[in-house]
């Protein structure tokens, strides 16, 4: 900050001048990084969302995972919002970003080791389920009938799973690459 003082007459004017520090983000990079984790994020909740329903519906318990993502997504979500909001502003800074993604980033490992366990555990687990009931169903129904309709609903449920795994690893992959991202400008502007 430098400061200077210029008399005029009987008047004193005192002028500051501060250095205010810009980060230059890759705004490429930094957008295709939001829509790819907005995408994961709404695709878990809808998934999850859908399977709450479904087990209501089915007088079943909700496993607490399916609400955990859930709320882990929607985290994710408002804090895009809240970057977009400091982008706006110019006030977006390496820090909140490293900061801000690395606890997303446990928290959605949490929930994509949990999601790994259902999906491929020990016994029992949704992908041998689903490989002896639906993908291994011979012959697969066919017509329009009840079993045809409850099969073509299982196989959904089977690929929304999978659908989730995979938006799931999508998603840790991005938040590593947005705290990788956020070091990369602190350090080229330093």
């Amino acid at each position: 900050m430098a400061s200077s003082t210029v008399t005029s007459g009987s008047l004193v004017y005192e002028r500051r001048v501060e250095r205010i520090h810009k980060y230059h983000w890759p705004a490429l990079q930094l957008n295709f990084w939001m829509l790819i984790m907005l995408i994961s994020a709404c695709c878990i909740i809808g998934v999850f969302a859908t399977f709450i329903e479904i087990q209501k519906v089915l007088l079943l318990p909700v496993p607490w995972y399916f609400p955990y993502y859930i709320t882990v997504s929607a985290l994710v979500v408002a804090f895009i919002l809240l970057l977009l909001w400091l982008i706006y502003q110019r006030r977006l800074l390496p820090s909140i970003v490293m900061i801000g993604g690395f606890i997303l980033f446990i928290l959605w490992i949490v929930g994509l080791i949990v999601i790994s366990v259902q999906l491929w555990g020990p016994s029992g687990s949704v992908s041998s389920n689903c490989n002896l009931f639906v993908f291994g169903a011979n012959p697969q129904p066919t017509g329009q009938t009840v079993q045809t309709l409850a099969w073509l609903e299982q196989r959904s449920i089977c690929q929304s799973w999978q659908a989730v795994f995979a938006f799931g690893m999508v998603g840790a992959i991005f938040l590593l690459w947005i705290m990788v991202m956020a070091y990369q400008v602190f350090i080229g502007d330093a």
